[in-house]
Order: C-alpha cells, then structure tokens, then sequence
C-alpha cells in the first residue's frame, strides 16, 4: 500500500503499554471536588501540604508522580506518560491512524450518497487488555467492534500472529482487518447490529449462529467497498495487495480455523463464515464499489 505521507486520522487513541484501566484525568475532578473539605480539616490541610512537596520534589528530580497522586495507577494514553514507544511501534499507530483516515474517507462519501451523515469512529490501540463498554477484552479475543461505545480495539500483536500463525503477511492484510471492524460500526449507524441482535431473541443456537455469520460476512463485504475506494478513486494499492486481503480472509474463515484447531469443521457453528464465503464477499464489495451488493441478509445464497 501506498500510505506514507497519507492523512492520519485524530480519531485513533493509543493505550499500549498501560496497565491499568483508569486515566488519571478521570481521577482529577473527583480529587479538585475534595479539596474544599480537605482544607477544613487539620489533617486534610497537612495532607495537602505534603502532596505539594512530593508533587514539586518529584518534578525536580524528573519525575511526574501527580498521575499517582490523582489514583491513576497508569495512563490511557502513551502521548501523556506511558511507556516509550519503540519506531516500530510507532510506525505501526501511523499506518493504523492512515488506514482509518482513508476509511474515514470512504465512508463519508458513501453516506452522502445515501443521504446519511457519516459518524467517525474511535480505533484504540492496546496491548494485553482493555477495557470498553462491552467488557473486559484480552488480546486472545482479536480485534473487536463495541457498539455500546462505538470503538474499535486492536492489539497490534494480532498483526503479527496474521503474519507468522495464519500465514497472511502484508500491510493490505493488516488494513483489510481494520475495515472489517469499520464495517461493524457502519452496520451500527445504519442499525443493522440493532436488528440483527433483536432477531436473534429466542432463536436456536445454530439460527443465532447463522445471523452472525450473515452480519460479518456483510462487514467484510463493506471491507472491500473500502478497498474498491482505495485502490479506484485514490489509487493507493499496490501489485498483490488484493491477494493479500483475499489470502487473510482465507486464513480466518470458520472452516480453515476449526481444521487448524484439530476440530471437525461444524457449519452450524460457523459464526463469521467459510473461508470461501469471507473471500466471495470481500470480492464482491471490492469488485463493485457498490453498497446495493452487500446485502447478505437478503442472499439466498452466502
């Protein structure tokens, strides 16, 4: 791909290398709301006296230790503190920011057409575990999509199990998986999520099952309506980038993941899709650049 140099986008905040769930900016309004009843007391007074002298002992030795002071046991977001980042690391948000731009991009346009507005989503970077709306996530879970606070969250790491685990190398590979979770939150706006979960009230585990599968394999046809953008509109695709997407579909299709585990491959368990059915919807979004096409709710035939 063609992405250095590209816009980025404000909408990406990193969390690498942070432990702990809450910011220390969360902290501080509830410790400025104490303050006047800790000036009414002797204790609170020399309590507040000795943060002073720690707070301005500590930045004279070169050390920021309000943050621990306010009850943040870490950052939530490296630029305010966190750990250093390596180049590498860097250059991975830079590329992660650049490809959320372009979708950003797609998509606005897209809604236009449909006489929409586009809301841009959040992308949170984080290593380990995260916290969002939905939960606790760890990184064995993969990227994910929340709906309940309209983010996405990517450990990184899973870019290079794409590479090494599932044989799928390549920076179009990597964005592919990042269009798909803009996909969920296009589903989201466009409330598709919203039916899809009302529908699955009541039905059997297979025919939840067959919903879900029904909804991802729409969000990676919206994956290649972007790559259609991209590579049509703003030429930034290079020569195999397309194979490398197809070969990640492949890779992380429902049949191909079951038979790596040593399973027998269960259709009915399926809740993302085949290999062969990721692949066939990725095309047909990425061949057409038409949205009409990716209406997998209404195929017979998936």
């Amino acid at each position: 791909m063609k992405w250095r140099g590209s816009r980025q986008s404000s909408n990406v905040e990193d969390r690498r290398g942070q432990g702990a769930q809450y910011s220390s900016a969360a902290a501080a309004p509830l410790a400025l709301r104490l303050l006047p009843a800790l000036v009414k007391t002797k204790v609170g007074r020399i309590v507040l006296v000795v943060g002073v002298v720690v707070v301005f002992g500590g930045k004279m030795l070169g050390v920021d230790v309000l943050p621990l002071l306010l009850g943040g046991g870490g950052v939530s977001n490296s630029a305010s503190g966190g750990t250093e980042l390596s180049a590498e690391q860097k250059e991975q948000a830079q590329f992660v920011s650049v490809v959320l731009a372009d979708t950003e991009d797609t998509w606005h346009e897209i809604f236009a057409q449909l006489g929409k507005t586009y809301k841009e989503p959040t992308l949170v970077l984080f290593s380990g575990q995260v916290k969002s709306a939905c939960g606790m996530a760890s990184a064995a879970v993969g990227p994910f999509y929340c709906p309940g606070d309209q983010q996405l969250y990517i450990d990184l790491s899973f870019f290079h199990d794409l590479k090494t685990r599932y044989s799928a190398p390549g920076d179009f590979a990597q964005a592919y998986v990042i269009a798909h979770e803009v996909g969920h939150h296009v589903q989201t706006l466009l409330g598709i999520s919203a039916e899809v979960h009302a529908a699955k009230r009541g039905k059997s585990e297979a025919a939840s099952n067959a919903l879900s599968v029904r909804q991802e394999l729409q969000a990676d046809c919206f994956a290649g309506l972007w790559g259609h953008a991209a590579n049509v509109d703003r030429n930034i695709l290079d020569p195999g980038d397309l194979e490398e997407a197809l070969t990640a579909a492949t890779a992380i299709g429902d049949d191909r993941l079951q038979k790596g585990a040593g399973r027998e491959v269960v259709p009915d368990s399926f809740t993302h899709g085949s290999s062969a059915q990721r692949v066939r919807w990725f095309r047909a979004g990425f061949d057409s650049g038409d949205i009409s096409v990716c209406d997998t709710f209404g195929a017979k035939n998936l």
